[in-house]
């Protein structure tokens, strides 16, 4: 019998065929387009660490075991540029590689690569079945995506709704002219700060929502979310956001058609990078007592903590977020301090022993 014939496509060619599928499936609603581009950042990075030359089909799980070690071991850009800012680079120390989390996406994706080129016929057998390298306990969340407390969150939001004159040398400089003239930046930031806190939106949502995605219904302002795998969500703003948003509303200057929601001073769509710049400029008004520093996938995080600590039911804190299944709150989902006593010191069961009054309007004993 003969063997199975295989197209030896270089790793360059496999991947640049591959990616141009999976952004292909963004046009049927298969996969949203930040979904396909995190693919295609993967499978960009994986041929680079591959060897753009080599014959995808000559790589073995050793092979694989090697690009998945120095994927781990690659600086993480993310943390190099904290450290530049606060000025703590200190070379390559520990720490600086990959999370566990970032290697167990890399590793999905190029599962997912090769699951597609042994279908494809691109090689004899999936050397991923050989592969042994997998990343390393999780371990606890990096301390800048973990939830702020209460005491922080309200610090950043009460910074946000009020920002900090600018100088005296910026007001009457041609920049600060500039900015008068376009639009009011620090309302379009105090908006971020309360949708990434109150909504805990994906960074990616909030980029690419449209003035048009809000709407009234019934006296309720509405977000209507685009979210991962083609999913949509409406979610109610609380009175707080919906009077912010329809103060940047007033002052936004999106001209040319922009149907972006939140601009830049040149009325160009923000980036997702730019977001963080946003939390970092609010960061700097707050109280260093209650200043952290935090991403907005921390944000995420709050936003699910705190609802959930509060008592909100489960699957109301699931469709906020966007998720599909109700065991993936776990990853969003802090521990907060002296949590369990306020718990415990108010337990449904026990309110009326407490001297509540009971069903004959009597006050129960205490135990």
């Amino acid at each position: 019998m003969l063997p199975v014939q295989v197209n030896r496509l270089t790793v360059q060619e496999a991947g640049d065929r591959y990616v141009e599928l999976v952004r292909a499936k963004t046009v049927t609603g298969a996969l949203s387009p930040a979904t396909a581009e995190v693919y295609a950042r993967d499978v960009a990075t994986f041929v680079r660490l591959a060897g753009p030359d080599r014959v995808l089909d000559d790589l073995t799980g050793e092979d694989v075991n090697a690009v998945l070690l120095a994927f781990a071991r690659k600086p993480d850009e993310r943390k190099k540029s904290e450290a530049q800012e606060k000025g703590t680079e200190k070379g390559t120390g520990k720490g600086t590689g990959q999370s566990a989390a970032s290697q167990a996406r890399f590793r999905r994706s190029v599962s997912a690569l090769f699951r597609h080129a042994t279908s494809a016929g691109w090689v004899h057998l999936d050397p991923m079945a050989a592969s042994s390298v997998r990343a390393r306990e999780r371990g606890g969340l990096r301390p800048e995506r973990r939830a702020l407390t209460r005491e922080q969150a309200e610090g950043l939001i009460e910074a946000a709704g009020s920002p900090a004159a600018p100088p005296p040398e910026a007001a009457d400089s041609g920049a600060g002219r500039r900015r008068r003239a376009d639009q009011r930046t620090e309302v379009r930031d105090a908006l971020v700060v309360l949708l990434l806190t109150a909504l805990g939106p994906r960074v990616s949502e909030l980029v690419r929502a449209n003035v048009e995605d809000f709407y009234t219904n019934d006296g309720v302002r509405y977000w209507r979310i685009f979210g991962k795998g083609g999913r949509t969500r409406d979610v109610p703003l609380p009175d707080a956001v919906a009077a912010a948003l329809d103060a940047y509303l007033a002052v936004r200057a999106g001209g040319d058609g922009e149907k972006a929601l939140l601009l830049s001073w040149r009325g160009r769509r923000l980036a997702r990078g730019d977001v963080q710049a946003v939390i970092d400029r609010v960061q700097r008004q707050v109280d260093p007592g209650r200043r952290r520093a935090v991403t907005p996938h921390g944000l995420r995080h709050t936003t699910a903590t705190h609802l959930l600590a509060d008592g909100t039911d489960m699957d109301a804190v699931r469709r906020v977020l966007g998720h599909s299944d109700l065991s993936t709150l776990g990853r969003y989902r802090d521990d907060l301090p002296g949590e369990l006593e306020v718990a415990m010191g108010s337990h449904p069961l026990l309110r009326r022993r407490r001297g509540q009054a009971g069903p004959d309007g009597q006050a129960a004993p205490d135990a």
